[in-house]
């Protein structure tokens, strides 16, 4: 039995997060206030008594998530991932979850890859999507089609689960494809509430200035395998990582073939470290045959 551990990305944060695990556990508090000097403002309390808008901006919901999720992970006892996956922002606690990242390390680079996207999202106007029940390949040659006939930026971001794929893009792009993703047959097309198009081209300049941190810091040698966003497979080769990890913001996070591939690699049991419970839903919608559960 091969047991993956699962890490959330942004959009799972609530008002709250990580307090219990705070009171309750010693290694835990450290954690938080470590993150809270690297950070040079108190992420702490943002998450306990923050609003959900405090915790919706970037440059907080990005280290807050990581933090949380790493917490978790540390106080399950005797975890010893055969593998780890981590969608898009959770991508990083895996690193730290198979040793390849120190949190540290990691954590400095999240702040600069959500001060990065953040900056992006203000340089052009964008959004994303979320289209329900149209198979993946007819969203993707509706993007395809409307970036040939418009010029607009709209491309397949979050391959989700069988039937929920995100796309994103520049607001007009967005609107188009909505309209033209329902005329196809989706069930719903819905504009998600968030500030930019992850995952999309238009994260090229926030890409730039994340390769730079990451080719300036030490990656060590993984645990057990990586099974990465934008590439769908398990990665071991440090060099890989990083490039894998770089391509991610302007790739797409293909989280349903990843998790087809963990368990074609004999994954049985998966368990998601981190704020609520997306992940579990999504790998049960995926293959409803695996074990899963999750420490929050």
């Amino acid at each position: 039995m091969q047991h993956a551990f699962v890490f959330p990305g942004q959009g799972s944060q609530f008002t709250g997060m990580g307090k219990d695990l705070y009171d309750s556990n010693l290694l835990v508090k450290e954690l938080f206030d470590k993150a809270n000097d690297i950070l040079g403002f108190n992420i702490a309390d943002i998450m306990f008594n923050g609003t959900a808008e405090d915790l919706k901006q970037t440059n907080v919901t990005q280290p807050a998530v990581f933090l949380h999720s790493v917490a978790a992970f540390k106080t399950i006892e005797g975890a010893l991932p055969n593998m780890v996956a981590g969608h898009s922002l959770g991508e990083f606690t895996a690193l730290v979850a198979n040793n390849v990242l120190s949190f540290e390390d990691a954590l400095k680079l999240v702040s600069i890859r959500a001060k990065a996207m953040q900056k992006a999202c203000e340089l052009a106007p964008s959004t994303m999507a979320a289209i329900l029940a149209l198979a993946d390949e007819k969203v993707e040659e509706v993007c395809a089609a409307i970036q040939n006939e418009t010029g607009e930026i709209v491309v397949p971001a979050n391959y989700n689960c069988p039937g929920q794929l995100v796309i994103s893009g520049s607001i007009k792009g967005i609107e188009i494809a909505c309209e033209r993703m329902k005329a196809a047959g989706a069930k719903r097309a819905l504009v998600l509430p968030v500030g930019g198009a992850f995952h999309s081209p238009l994260m090229l300049p926030a890409k730039e200035e994340l390769a730079a941190a990451i080719e300036a810091t030490i990656f060590n040698t993984a645990s057990c395998p990586v099974y990465q966003n934008v590439v769908a497979k398990a990665v071991s080769d440090t060099s890989e990582i990083k490039n894998n990890l770089i391509e991610q913001l302007t790739g797409a996070v293909r989280w349903t073939q990843l998790v087809q591939a963990m368990i074609s690699d004999g994954a049985t049991r998966f368990t998601e470290a981190g704020p609520g419970k997306v992940l579990q839903g999504l790998v049960q919608k995926i293959n409803k045959d695996v074990t899963v559960d999750g420490v929050s």
